[in-house]
């Protein structure tokens, strides 16, 4: 049985665990290691389960306890070249990583990782570079796309594979364009480097599922554009006009920004 939790979703700190049995991996550790520590006692993971660590990107918000982790539990950590070069430069990771700790990855090419099979896959963002992952355990697999300024036919082709999904709804282009904020960041925002909206999030999604889609969370909702119900909604409303029944055809979720979420079995 693979297993999904998310410890946080948002410019707040991300960080997704998966595992199985005798294994288990981190995706981003941008929370601090004190409320990690704290979720992992409450839902009785011991953090020396935790064998690996895969890196989206160099964004703080994804990488800020990343060193420290890998310091504390001798955890090598996976990431694009360019990803590695950003985790380095950045000041907001006060423990870099150790030479020894560093795993480099290849976008496009799958890697056995224990108990899992991993492919990083090119996903735009205004970031030293970004990856999206689909991962292979336990008979099932799980993809994840975050902080993607739009889709491209190589994420399409990993949404068309995946059985469970994880994938951004940040924004609502509404609230973007109505909010206080500077005119360069709601630019920034809605750019191709930028991140999904609502409605963009839920198109990938209707256009491109499989028929063995079984699971749907949406993660890094903004706090300040965007609203749990609103992307909720948003989704639901696109995959019905397609004829497909959120809760029927397939679960959807919204995975809480500084709480975790979960944990779900994934068949």
């Amino acid at each position: 049985m693979l297993r999904f939790l998310s410890f946080g979703s948002g410019s707040s700190g991300n960080c997704y665990l998966l595992a199985t049995p005798n294994d288990a991996l981190l995706i981003d550790v941008g929370v601090g290691l004190r409320g990690l520590k704290k979720a992992c006692r409450d839902y009785g993971i011991s953090l020396s389960q935790i064998h690996h660590v895969l890196v989206t990107h160099d964004h703080a918000d994804h990488i800020k306890s990343v060193g420290s982790f890998s310091h504390d539990y001798h955890v090598p950590v996976y990431a694009i070249r360019e990803v590695h070069q950003g985790i380095n430069r950045n000041y907001c990771v006060t423990q870099k990583l150790a030479p020894e700790m560093t795993r480099i990855l290849d976008a496009g090419t799958t890697v056995q990782i224990g108990d899992f099979l991993v492919t990083p896959f090119t996903v735009p963002h205004d970031s030293s570079g970004n990856v999206g992952y689909f991962i292979e355990a336990e008979g099932t697999n799980f993809c994840i796309i975050t902080d993607a300024g739009m889709v491209t036919d190589e994420m399409k082709s990993y949404i068309q594979r995946a059985r469970h999904l994880v994938i951004e709804a940040n924004h609502d282009t509404e609230m973007v364009m109505s909010g206080p904020y500077p005119k360069f960041l709601k630019d920034r925002i809605l750019s191709s480097t930028g991140h999904l909206s609502n409605r963009d999030c839920a198109q990938a999604v209707v256009d491109n599922m499989s028929d063995f889609l079984q699971h749907i969370w949406l993660c890094h909702l903004s706090e300040e554009n965007n609203h749990p119900e609103l992307a909720r909604k948003t989704v639901e409303t696109v995959l019905r006009s397609y004829g497909v029944i959120a809760g029927t055809d397939v679960q959807l979720e919204v995975l809480k920004r500084t709480t975790p979420t979960g944990p779900f079995d994934l068949t």
